[in-house]
């Protein structure tokens, strides 16, 4: 039986105490703190400043050859004390690269560089316990494995040139997980995987392309993301030369005051690029805040062109490569007496309005009266409820909703555009304050002018509390409302218009 200093003395055996610590450092730092990054850091190096304490007190020097006078029983202690020092070094700097790379954010695909360096850790802890512990010349090892890493290299040579051009272009970072490229040979797309080999690019369609790192390394690339997120874009649109070039400038520019999906800052600009006899050529331009939203900017601008145009009595022009000339637009003398009233050209361009019947259309627009707001002018106050559906027929307006002391834009009235439709129709108030960005035209419609068709014609009330169903639904979706707020039902709109208006 082994009596107390016999305990004491293998407690005191410095092979009993290293062996102690390391396995006591790896239970810690692998298992406990595998998850934890950052303590397992802290532990990391508090195992290794420990282990080196103990190793330097009992007069191992890690770094040093050992004794020649010691025993083969005190070399092999000696030479695995110094093995698992250098091992305990190689994860204590690994470690801290880890956590390196977890402030960093930086995605798993793209490192590269920091896999490098790990790797030339592991090579070196490698080479110092070959020179440290087993004594032996690490000069001439490294010349002759020089001979078969050149062998090796010419066989390899294609997939270490992408290698190493996968590591210049992640020290250089021309690009980064997310970006939009494009390259000289006309490969796009976006950048979802970075690794050794080659960058995978996600294209439009949804096609994943994997293109090398040497290839990608010697290509003229373009990054739409870069410097930022934010995209420009750049539209031309020609009209026919009705009238000033400076005119149709203006009209353009509330085209892109009236948009939802660009950027306010910087801010949107119209040249006048080309003038001849057939034709004048407007340049806008414009950015969006992201490349995969420059699409849907696009056919918002090209509606609100159509329509600012036909408000302020633009021609389209036929594109400069066109062979055939366009026909020339009627004079006004030789338009037809039956042209169409501005009235009911507003009520055509309202789906609210298509249930009604072409008598019904031309006996409401009898009604309707032309209003005119200046720029800055409040049209109409939030929670107001209106007795008359307002519709845009020249200029720009902001619908905007304070809630809380904050101020949200709900949308942007263009031509074309109607307001107050809650309020004539269910004696709802209007969900923001709305207010003229620039001279703005309206045409107005009275709960008086609209009384004698449903009268006429009860079913209309049905028809109407549909299509604003719909619009409700449109327009809480836009606003964000919460599980609180119900939406209304098409039955119950259509019952609450009969009894505003005693049907």
């Amino acid at each position: 039986m082994l009596s107390g200093s016999d305990i004491l003395d293998v407690i005191r055996d410095p092979i009993v105490q290293t062996g102690a610590l390391a396995v006591i450092g790896a239970l810690v730092t692998r298992i406990v703190l595998r998850h934890h990054p950052t303590r397992r850091l802290v532990g990391q190096l508090a195992f290794f400043a420990a282990l080196t304490a103990l190793l330097l007190y009992h007069d191992i020097v890690p770094y040093q050859a050992g004794p020649e006078t010691a025993s083969n029983l005190q070399r092999v202690f000696v030479g695995l004390a110094k093995a698992v020092w250098w091992v305990n070094g190689a994860w204590s700097l690994i470690s801290i690269v880890r956590v390196f790379l977890i402030f960093e954010r930086q995605p798993r695909e793209g490192r590269l560089l920091q896999d490098l360096v790990v790797g030339l850790i592991y090579v070196s802890a490698l080479l110092s316990v070959v020179a440290y512990v087993f004594d032996a010349p690490v000069g001439t090892l490294i010349a002759t494995s020089g001979v078969f890493a050149i062998i090796l290299g010419l066989a390899l040579q294609s997939t270490l040139s992408d290698v190493f051009s996968g590591i210049a272009l992640n020290l250089s970072r021309p690009y980064g997980i997310g970006d939009w490229l494009v390259l000289g040979n006309g490969i796009e797309g976006r950048v979802v995987e970075t690794n050794w080999r080659a960058t995978h690019l996600l294209s439009g369609a949804n096609d994943l392309i994997i293109v090398p790192n040497s290839d990608l390394a010697k290509a003229r690339l373009t990054n739409l993301s870069s410097p930022e997120r934010s995209h420009g874009v750049t539209l031309k649109v020609r009209f026919l030369p009705t009238t000033m070039p400076s005119a149709m400038a203006e009209v353009m520019r509330s085209v892109l005051l009236s948009s939802d999906a660009i950027l306010s800052v910087p801010e949107p600009g119209v040249l006048v690029t080309a003038l001849d006899a057939d034709s004048v050529e407007l340049e806008l331009s414009f950015r969006v805040a992201d490349l995969s939203a420059t699409g849907k900017a696009k056919s918002e601008i090209y509606d609100l062109i159509w329509r600012h145009a036909k408000a302020g009595g633009l021609c389209l022009a036929s594109s400069a490569e066109a062979t055939v000339a366009a026909p020339a637009p009627a004079k006004a003398e030789e338009a037809p007496a039956h042209r169409r009233s501005t009235p009911l050209r507003l009520l055509d361009a309202i789906a609210l309005f298509d249930a009604l019947t072409e008598d019904e259309k031309e006996a409401l627009a009898a009604t309707m009266t032309r209003r005119g707001f200046r720029s800055g002018e409040t049209l109409v106050e939030q929670d107001t409820v209106m007795t008359s559906l307002m519709i845009v027929r020249n200029g720009v307006a902001t619908d905007t909703r304070l809630d809380q002391g904050r101020g949200t834009e709900l949308r942007r009235l263009a031509p074309g555009d109607f307001f107050g439709e809650g309020g004539l129709l269910t004696g709802d108030g209007e969900p923001g304050t709305i207010r003229a960005l620039t001279p703005v035209v309206v045409y107005e419609i009275t709960q008086e002018g609209l009384a004698p068709l449903l009268r006429d014609r009860p079913t209309i009330a049905e028809e109407l509390g549909t299509l604003l169903a719909r619009r409700t639904a449109t327009d809480r979706h836009r606003l964000e409302l919460g599980h609180g707020h119900a939406a209304a039902s098409a039955p119950g709109l259509a019952e609450r218009i009969r009894r505003l208006f005693e049907l």
